[in-house]
């Protein structure tokens, strides 16, 4: 092994903590921008030429002079993997190129279009973990022959909203809301607040599903625990339980899948921007898939998938800081890069 690879090696090994996590972070991220580039770029050359895109789409009347300009200009003329090459340098560059069929920069495309998408997803999260803590709360807190029935159709209600595919559902609220009550707008520009309701719903319903099972149960676990039964033989009221014990010890697996749920919110903007006809990033990436706009596809996925390493990493921070015991050292764990991530310890002690 030669000498500069051995003494970063030890250098690493003396960094803190956090610095190795960090890196091991930032290691993952890009690894899975490469992952995601490469399937992207081949997926959609397998599907066809993307020179279709460049001169108007299919049945373009375009001269052979023209075709061959086109192909020299974008650098179809290469080989394959040559432009495979070519596109993650630009990548590595944070130069993602123009469109093929907009003729213009990815990076403006995607920069007018990202807010909408965030504002989105962000707003569908908050509602989903609403709906998620409150169903949760009831389950823990139900008592008796009532609170049976009342887990019992909360279970229900969760597996449904799981199930329930967005599309299905955004079209039925459209039906109801929009068409029969005629209360809300089908679709929207992005400027009318009313019109995020529908979206947000139809994006944060499923989620939210999901999201209350495991809240409901790591609380259900939690408020059985030693500790829970400890604070109520000292005199400590239900509320206080709740409050100060259950939530605190249950939040850690559920946290840890804020990551995730943002990251399939994320996704799930391309069914709902369609269907609303809302814009955003969904939208655009729909639209560069259809067309086979090679850079405006491979740039949205990237910075999708950008966004989710960083949203992941900001969930394991926090983490950190609600649980401590995940900061202690663990070199066997720390030597991977990775946090300790155990939801038995965040329900048990």
């Amino acid at each position: 092994m030669p000498a500069s690879r051995t003494d970063a090696g030890a250098a690493l090994r003396r960094a803190p903590g956090w610095l190795r996590w960090l890196a091991g972070r930032v290691g993952g991220a890009l690894l899975v921008v490469w992952v995601v580039a490469t399937v992207v770029f081949f997926a959609l050359r397998a599907s066809g030429d993307p020179l279709e895109a460049i001169l108007g789409g299919p049945g373009s009347q375009a001269s052979p002079e023209a075709v061959a300009h086109a192909r020299a200009e974008y650098g179809l003329d290469q080989p394959l993997l040559v432009q495979y090459a070519l596109q993650l340098w630009r990548i590595a560059t944070l130069q993602l190129g123009d469109s093929y069929a907009r003729r213009q920069p990815v990076v403006e495309l995607i920069a007018a279009q990202l807010p909408a998408t965030l504002l989105l997803a962000t707003l569908a999260l908050l509602l989903a973990w609403a709906l998620a803590l409150v169903g949760a709360t009831i389950a823990a807190v139900s008592r008796g022959r009532a609170g049976r029935a009342a887990v019992a159709a909360l279970r229900g209600l969760e597996l449904v909203a799981t199930v329930t595919p967005q599309f299905w559902l955004g079209a039925v609220l459209i039906l109801v809301f929009a068409s029969s009550l005629r209360i809300l707008p089908a679709t929207s520009s992005g400027a009318d607040p009313a019109g995020l309701v529908l979206p947000v719903v139809t994006l944060a319903i499923p989620i939210a599903g999901f999201l209350a099972q495991v809240s409901r149960d790591a609380l259900v676990d939690a408020d059985r625990a030693p500790f829970a039964t400890t604070a109520r033989s000292r005199g400590a009221g239900e509320p206080r339980v709740l409050l100060h014990h259950t939530l605190r010890h249950a939040s850690l697996p559920a946290l840890s899948l804020s990551g995730w749920a943002f990251g399939n919110l994320l996704s799930g903007a391309v069914i709902v921007e369609s269907l609303f006809a809302r814009p955003g990033l969904g939208r655009l990436l729909l639209d560069g898939a259809l067309g086979r706009d090679v850079p405006l596809v491979i740039g949205a996925v990237v910075v999708v998938a950008v966004l989710y390493v960083i949203v992941v990493t900001a969930v394991d921070a926090a983490e950190l800081v609600v649980d401590p015991r995940l900061r202690a050292p663990r070199r066997s764990v720390a030597a991977r890069g990775t946090p300790p991530r155990t939801p038995e310890l965040a329900v048990g002690s």
